[in-house]
């Protein structure tokens, strides 16, 4: 029987001639951390290569993609939330009409608006026009003038209770008081 073969022990790093191996690593791999710093002359690799770069471009370019779909994305979002609105708004005012459409189905309601729109009485009443200054009829829509006298800005109730303090401690004399009103006379007006 032939005797069996005997292998080197693989935790050995000197082969048989006695020279130091390799450092056993596996195809492709990169090596232990002790292989590296033990190499003589290895050279640094550097840290921005080129496919590094090829992965930023195509990144860069993604991202670029995306922006400008998000973009389109939100703009055409504000849109449709604006036809949204525009949308109920229309629908509020179609209900509007509706309403107003029914109203003008109802007798009274056309009463109404003759009366308001046209001056229109039911026979047996009796209708009163007002006449402006100007010698035209006044309609409703028509206001009022501004009154001539303003009325007096309103004081705060601390500057009233002050006035009283100071009245009852310094009282006026009774010559100084002005005599009672013995004729009204209207307010001049100022050329209206």
């Amino acid at each position: 029987m032939p005797a069996p073969r005997r292998t080197p022990p693989r935790s050995s790093s000197r082969s048989r001639a006695g020279r130091i191996a390799a450092p056993r690593t596996r195809p492709g791999g990169r090596g232990t951390a002790r292989a590296r710093v033990d190499a003589p002359g290895s050279q640094r690799r550097a840290r921005f290569t080129n496919r590094m770069a090829v992965l930023v471009i195509v990144f860069a370019v993604l991202v670029v993609s995306y922006a400008s779909s998000l973009r389109a994305f939100w703009q055409q979002r504000s849109d449709i939330d604006g036809l949204t609105a525009q949308i109920a708004s229309s629908r509020a005012r179609i209900g509007e009409m509706k309403q107003e459409v029914r109203r003008w189905h109802e007798k009274s309601y056309v009463e109404q608006q003759a009366r308001a729109r046209f001056g229109w009485v039911l026979p047996g009443e009796t209708a009163y026009q007002v006449i402006g200054t100007d010698g035209k009829p006044l309609r409703g829509t028509d206001e009022l003038s501004a009154p001539l006298v303003r009325p007096a800005k309103p004081t705060a109730w601390w500057t009233t209770a002050y006035a009283t303090l100071e009245t009852a401690d310094h009282p006026p004399r009774p010559g100084d008081r002005p005599g009672p009103i013995t004729k009204i006379v209207p307010p001049r007006s100022t050329g209206q």
